[in-house]
C-alpha cells in the first residue's frame, strides 16, 4: 500500500511518500500554506500523484503522551481532510520527529534557509517510518 505522510504545521506542512512492500521513504516537500481548503487541495494533489492509498498524519502529543489542544485540532483537521480526499487517515506520534530531521541535516552544509525549507518534509518522512514500523 502506498501511503503519503503528513507532518503538519501552522506555516508549513512536510509531504513524504512511500509504501509498506519496499519500505522506501522519501521526502517529497514542503508547502508553505496555512490549514485550509487551499492547504487540503495541494495535499489531495500530492496523493494523487504518489498514488497514495492512505494518509499518515502527525499527531502532536505532549511529552507525557496525552492530547493537547494542539493533538485536539490537528484531529479534527485530520477527519477534514479525509472526508474531503475521501482516503482512510491514521494518526501517528510525531514526538521528537523534527529533531530527528534536524540530526539528520546537521552536517548537511546546507544553510539555515536551505534546513527551514527541508526540515518538515524530513519530519514526515520521519512520522512515516514509524508508522510503517508499527505496522510489522
Amino acid at each position: 500500500m502506498r501511503y503519503l505522510g503528513i507532518d503538519l504545521g501552522e506555516k508549513r506542512t512536510g509531504l513524504a511518500a512511500g509504501d509498506d512492500r519496499s519500505g522506501i521513504i522519501s521526502p517529497i516537500g514542503g508547502l508553505e500554506l496555512p490549514p485550509g481548503a487551499a492547504l487540503f487541495d495541494a495535499i489531495g494533489k500530492a496523493a494523487h500523484e504518489h498514488e497514495a492509498q492512505a494518509l499518515i498524519l502527525g499527531l502532536p502529543l505532549n511529552m507525557d503522551g496525552s492530547q493537547g489542544s494542539q493533538a485536539k485540532r490537528v484531529i479534527a483537521l485530520g477527519h477534514e481532510l479525509s472526508e474531503q480526499l475521501n482516503m482512510p487517515i491514521h494518526f501517528q506520534d510525531e514526538r521528537l520527529t523534527s529533531e530527528a530531521a534536524d540530526a539528520d541535516m546537521a552536517q548537511s552544509g546546507r544553510t539555515h534557509q536551505q534546513k527551514k525549507k527541508l526540515r518538515d518534509a524530513l519530519a514526515a518522512t520521519h512520522i512515516l517510518r514509524d508508522y510503517l514500523e508499527c505496522q510489522q
